[in-house]
């Protein structure tokens, strides 16, 4: 990948490999968040989705941690730039601002690929907002998390309030954004938040690489429309979801992906399928 981002940076750590990594890349300030991850985030997401290369993105931090939540002097600029205009307009700009922000983080949804979390050290605030949009999430045992805004006299904006009691149960994510408190990688598990716990940061790089292999070696079109059903199933009826997929899968369930997977099972060898 030829980008060049100021908060982000891209790998492909095998030539071979259809699995890129997507870091978010500011370890010297805890890959909190600045004004430029949230400009350059989509962007670089869809470039990912748009890539034929690419089958999974996993998001990772650089240096100890996943992300310290949004950063300090970013939030005080926002605060400040509101200030000077009169109340109705600071209050409009301030709405276009918080859509702008929510709408990086909803990327992560609308990207076809599937996005898998590998967090480590602190996902803290902005951090759970983005792993709340992920397909997946991995955890190592000693990372700790906590929906932290209320602590910043913010109500929770980017969508963990919107996400999270769906994957932990509304219960849970009441107690957790209302008290800001720190909960570890065991309880995270135990919540639901991630799905597997691994021992130390190079145990979840190697587990995590293995699984997003796995599903990378699977029929993209299978791939992106069991993402996509899920995610649009989410917010419908069963009734309604089922009518979905089935319009859905009217589109491309037969293709050329569905004669491989017959034709490997029947020959027993690992299918082949051509670039989405």
């Amino acid at each position: 990948m030829e980008e060049n981002y100021k908060s982000l940076k891209i790998e492909q750590k095998s030539p071979d490999s259809r699995v890129f990594y997507l870091f978010i890349n500011r370890p010297s300030r805890g890959n909190a968040l600045s004004h430029d991850f949230f400009t350059e985030f989509p962007v670089a997401l869809s470039s990912l989705d748009q890539n034929p290369e690419v089958g999974v993105i996993i998001i990772s931090g650089s240096g100890n941690h996943f992300c310290s939540g949004i950063d300090l002097q970013t939030l005080n600029s926002v605060s400040q730039d509101t200030r000077s205009a009169d109340s109705g307009r600071a209050g409009e700009k301030l709405r276009r601002g918080i859509k702008f922000s929510q709408q990086a983080v909803t990327a992560i949804e609308e990207c076809r690929k599937p996005v898998i979390a590998a967090i480590h050290g602190a996902c803290v605030g902005g951090g759970v907002d983005i792993i709340t949009a992920c397909d997946l999430r991995y955890s190592t045992e000693n990372a700790f998390f906590s929906v932290k805004e209320v602590d910043l006299a913010i109500t929770a904006d980017l969508g963990s309030l919107q996400r999270l009691p769906g994957i932990v149960g509304f219960g849970n994510a009441m107690e957790l954004a209302l008290t800001a408190r720190r909960f570890s990688g065991l309880e995270a598990k135990e919540l639901g938040l991630v799905t597997r716990l691994f021992s130390n940061k190079e145990a979840l790089e190697k587990g995590v690489a293995e699984i997003a292999e796995g599903i990378a070696a699977k029929s993209p079109l299978a791939v992106i429309g069991t993402k996509r059903v899920l995610i649009q199933s989410r917010d419908l009826t069963v009734d309604q979801g089922l009518d979905y997929v089935a319009t859905w899968n009217s589109g491309v369930l037969i293709s050329d992906d569905l004669t491989e997977a017959i034709s490997a099972q029947r020959q027993k060898r690992k299918p082949l399928y051509a670039k989405l």
